[in-house]
């Protein structure tokens, strides 16, 4: 094969020259003795960060059935009545669990611009640890007044804000190409893992210790994972005395910049960028869905399908148990595919999200039209977990089409995405009222159906896996200015040499 096809080859398996991947390898390939990479030891040490993230918001969701239950009580006179530690209404309860996002779309920008001037790790531990503590402090702040508590949350969600864009600014530095997918989907796993042991563990707490005890459980954990990933991690392989130098030169090698030059984001290009604008209309989507059922599940299990509390916990595990096993399947699965390039970048991007938004959106209208306890649970889990394919879309997109501002494209691209959070519980809230209707429970599914279906088509029609123009680097730039004079001559060369031999 002559240079020339062999470039024609590459570009055909979406393998672009800024990647030079083929070019480079490790002495010691990766196996599945990960703990030999470094660059995997931060992946797990995300994977347990984003438990923590997770585990911290769901809880409430669970927690917040106990402390509005009705409990019966019989006095010594068998006289029988009613009490609960909050009178709080499904309006007021939609309020409680919307706050969070108050403040976590305050910060997703400034986590995202932050993280790629003092390190994507301080930002990602700094953001999850001082959400930990104030969980600590919720139980007080709920005994002392509404407004005490809706505070406390709106503080834990701008300090949570950063974790997303912060941990984009770490595979900014941490991860090659052609491991990004599964990289970040491991790690974000995590949410899953935390959602799938914080929900039924929340309920086991409540049940058995008081609802106070969820937050000063998950609390703890928070915190003492905080100390272990600053004892850990670090923003970038060079900073990190326990990555070798080989694995460190191959990281920044395959990524092509090393990460210390300073960095000027085009913020007229971000926002002109319609493959930018996929993203974030395709993450708004998946959020929606989403955050309908990781607020509102357990309310819907107990109220609409009748599951006793300590049931409703588990059951709302499930969905989230299938999520985080197929994260890790499809993350392996998008680099698979372009590693032997049977695909692009471009179509493991647009298939993966676009496969998983469909298949998401028929799953929603099932659940809406049965409304059986069995198949209800069974069409949400199937829905949940088949999002993990779109995470492996939208999630990494930012690393293909602009590494350097990932962190940055991640901050905006989730303000944008933060919004269902705050108007799905409430929607939620004023369409369902505190009898849980079902058939105002379809009208919840249906939005979301149909949510999904306007995420597929314009991430379809717009989603690109390549390096944008605007976000190459003046290196990358004169390497691909060499590259066609390289072609051009090679060109020249075979024109020359075919009129010589006709002549």
């Amino acid at each position: 094969m002559t240079d020339l096809e062999s470039i024609k080859a590459d570009k055909h398996n979406g393998h672009q020259p800024h990647h030079n991947n083929a070019d480079l390898v490790e002495s010691e390939p990766l196996t599945w003795r990960f703990w030999r990479k470094q660059r995997y030891i931060v992946v797990l040490m995300a994977f347990f960060g984003f438990f923590n993230v997770y585990s911290l918001r769901v809880n409430l969701s669970v927690a917040i059935v106990a402390m509005t239950e009705n409990r019966t009580v019989t006095d010594a006179d068998g006289n029988v009545s009613y009490e609960q530690d909050f009178p709080w209404d499904s309006k007021q309860r939609g309020l409680i669990l919307s706050s969070f996002f108050y403040g976590y779309i305050l910060t997703q920008f400034l986590g995202g611009y932050i993280g790629t001037k003092v390190g994507g790790n301080l930002v990602f531990g700094l953001g999850i640890g001082t959400t930990a503590i104030l969980t600590l402090l919720t139980p007080l702040a709920a005994q002392h007044s509404l407004e005490m508590f809706l505070a406390v949350r709106i503080i834990e969600g701008v300090f949570e804000g950063v974790t997303f864009p912060g941990i984009h600014a770490v595979w900014a530095r941490w991860s090659p190409p052609l491991e990004r997918s599964r990289m970040a989907s491991i790690a974000f796993a995590g949410n899953y893992a935390g959602t799938v042991i914080a929900m039924p563990s929340s309920g086991m707490l409540a049940a058995r210790y008081g609802w106070a005890s969820v937050f000063y459980v998950f609390g703890t954990i928070g915190v003492i994972w905080l100390i272990l990933w600053l004892l850990i991690v670090r923003a970038g392989p060079e900073m990190d005395r326990f990555c070798s130098k080989e694995e460190c030169e191959y990281i920044q090698k395959t990524i092509g910049y090393s990460g210390s030059k300073k960095i000027k984001h085009p913020w007229k290009a971000f926002f002109t960028s319609m493959a930018f604008y996929a993203i974030i209309a395709s993450h708004f989507s998946e959020n929606w869905g989403f955050y309908t059922l990781l607020t509102q599940l357990p309310s819907f299990l107990k109220d609409t399908l009748n599951f006793d509390l300590g049931k409703t916990g588990f059951i709302s595990a499930v969905p989230y148990l299938a999520m985080g096993i197929l994260l890790a399947v499809s993350g392996y699965l998008a680099d698979w595919l372009q590693v032997k390039g049977i695909w692009t970048t471009t179509q493991v991007r647009r298939n993966f999200n676009c496969g998983a938004f469909l298949a998401q959106t028929v799953f929603m209208m099932l659940t809406a039209y049965i409304m059986d306890p069995t198949w209800s649970v069974v069409f949400i889990t199937i829905a949940v977990g088949l999002g993990a394919f779109a995470w492996s879309g939208f999630a990494v997109n930012h690393l293909d089409i602009a590494p350097q501002h990932a962190s940055v494209l991640m901050g905006i691209g989730n303000t944008f995405a933060t919004i269902p959070g705050i108007v799905s519980p409430l929607l939620t809230g004023y369409i369902v009222g505190d009898s849980g209707d079902r058939y105002e429970w379809r009208l919840v599914f249906f939005i979301s159906a149909g949510i999904y279906l306007v995420g597929c088509v314009i991430y379809w029609f717009y989603a690109s896996g390549e390096l944008q123009e605007w976000a190459k680097t003046p290196e990358q730039k004169a390497a691909e200015a060499e590259e066609k004079q390289l072609q051009l001559t090679q060109t020249t060369g075979f024109i020359n040499t075919a009129a010589d031999l006709k002549e």
